[in-house]
């Protein structure tokens, strides 16, 4: 069969589609995937389950040149209310296992990182519960670096399995090879973690559950709920990104169906029923707004999809 690397996007989609059969969905509503609950939809959708429906996928991807987006438990994406023209894949939960082995836990890429931490601490292991704050998944954990509490995942972290939807290949990635730093790792757009080892330690059950309890507490008390992906822009260094919007007199700023967290300043809520853009829009004004007020140029940490700046 020709290749259509060259092909308009809708015939390569239309060819990927072909290729994939019941592996992929069409026109698949993917803001509701993620954890602000708005957005538009994805123009292709697939959820392996195995490593050969990964190979499928990849071979796919190789043909038809198509865009693609690895979605985890959309804990810190935003899609643009025009939706994703492209493939959006995601990991189903027959690669969400936990296997202790001693004080070495493999994690599967789709499991949650909440989870995982009442799974190890239960099982009398410490060094994870500060993941029960993390809604994300173990993936994009891996991929994020992600952190909090005082940790992050390169503190535990021994290896991942990846698997190259662009390039094709799996390979296991030692984390001193993942160019791990503060939100940050090598892991590429097109690479999907399908599992993840880490190093922990004999812990006390009952210390670790309270510890875990006493995340759950703060965070409750400190952070809102609702419709949001958690921290919307890094911390400068030496600072707080939400210290640095409230300065700004942003606090409670809103466009349309979005606003800045009377709560917590580095968050920003999306009302029931609301619009992606309308979130964009307080990103901008409130990344302007601290650069004219303070001087700072603030990063966000969300994955923005659709927008024309973004991924």
């Amino acid at each position: 069969m020709s290749s259509l690397r060259h092909a308009p996007r809708s015939a390569a989609l239309a060819h990927a589609a072909e290729l994939l059969g019941p592996l992929a969905e069409r026109d698949h509503a993917l803001g509701e995937l993620t954890t602000y609950r708005v957005g538009g939809r994805a123009a292709l959708f697939s959820e392996p389950a195995t490593t050969g429906d990964l190979e499928m996928l990849t071979s796919a991807i190789a043909e038809t040149n198509i865009e693609v987006l690895v979605l985890g438990k959309g804990s810190n994406l935003l899609v643009a209310d025009a939706g994703f023209a492209g493939l959006c894949v995601r990991l189903s939960e027959s690669f969400a296992t936990v296997e202790l082995d001693g004080d070495l836990v493999r994690a599967g890429g789709a499991g949650a990182y909440p989870v995982l931490a009442r799974r190890t601490a239960a099982a009398g292991l410490a060094g994870m519960e500060w993941a029960v704050g993390i809604p994300g998944s173990v993936g994009g954990a891996v991929r994020m670096n992600a952190g909090g509490h005082g940790a992050e995942t390169s503190d535990r972290l021994v290896a991942c399995r990846v698997v190259s939807l662009r390039g094709g290949g799996e390979h296991v990635v030692p984390a001193d090879a993942l160019d791990l730093s503060y939100r940050h790792s090598s892991i590429g757009a097109g690479d999907v973690v399908i599992e993840a080892s880490y190093k922990l330690e004999q812990g006390d059950v009952a210390e670790s559950t309270a510890r875990i309890a006493e995340i759950v507490r703060w965070r409750r008390e400190n952070q809102p709920g609702g419709q949001n992906a958690g921290s919307v822009f890094t911390n400068p260094p030496h600072d707080a990104a939400g210290r640095l919007v409230e300065a700004a007199g942003l606090k409670g700023l809103r466009r349309g169906s979005a606003a800045v967290s009377d709560k917590h300043a580095n968050f920003i809520q999306a009302d029931p029923g609301g619009s992606a853009d309308d979130v964009m829009r307080v990103i901008d004004e409130v990344r302007a707004g601290v650069a004219e007020r303070l001087g700072v140029h603030l990063t966000t940490e969300l994955q923005l999809v659709g927008f024309e700046e973004g991924t």
